[in-house]
């Protein structure tokens, strides 16, 4: 494993469809909130469920960008009762405002607070995850460090003065790429480019195997 294998392991979860495109799911919801205006305004009286519809895009921007966005999505299905009461003059009592205001605003503080929580969970998963793999990486690191250090010292102690010297300039010059390179990746906080050139990859590979 090398350390730009960090960035791939951890990036690889998939992200639902409407957090890689949120763009799109605010389109779409804004398409069923002028839908289910539409609806409301050429279509039935005042005890049809056609209001209920709303809950749709309030849960696909409360999902998709958070709980203030939902809170907001609620607000805006609110304003569009209140245009639908307006238009078609719909005299509503306290119980029939509040049976309709008070689930649009609950379902989008609900389910954005949920959806906060998800994200801050896994941001959290791929950050120890993350860390997993650096330090596993520091673990062989340190084994390819001390191996190349011993081999060193045994041909240094055979008298092979060129070899040992020359096994010791790899060693360092290992060392500081792989060290460097986990250094990049820290700072990088995981990103999903690789945090070694392959020259070094190939010398780290060359060096283990002539061990």
């Amino acid at each position: 494993m090398t350390v730009s294998s960090i960035g791939q392991l951890v990036g690889t979860s998939r992200e639902p469809w409407f957090r890689q495109r949120p763009v799109v799911a605010f389109g779409i919801a804004g398409l069923l909130y002028a839908l289910v205006l539409s609806l409301r305004l050429s279509a039935g009286g005042p005890d049809d469920p056609y209001t209920l519809l709303l809950v749709l895009p309030v849960a696909l921007v409360a999902i998709t960008f958070g709980m203030r966005a939902g809170l907001a999505g609620g607000l805006v299905a609110v304003a569009l009762i209140v245009i639908w009461v307006v238009v078609d003059d719909v005299s509503l009592s306290a119980m029939g405002w509040a049976s309709r205001i008070l689930p649009l605003l609950l379902l989008g503080g609900l389910i954005g607070d949920a959806s906060d929580r998800l994200r801050r969970a896994d941001s959290e998963k791929r950050r120890l995850e993350a860390a997993a793999l650096l330090y596993r990486e520091a673990i062989e690191i340190n084994d390819s460090l001390v191996q190349g250090m011993a081999a060193a010292q045994w041909a240094l102690q055979a008298g092979r003065l060129d070899a040992g010297l020359r096994t010791l300039e790899q060693t360092i010059v290992l060392a500081e790429e792989l060290v460097s390179g986990l250094i990049r990746q820290a700072d990088m906080g995981g990103s999903s480019a690789p945090a070694i050139d392959p020259v070094s990859s190939a010398r780290a590979e060359e060096f283990g195997g002539s061990r």
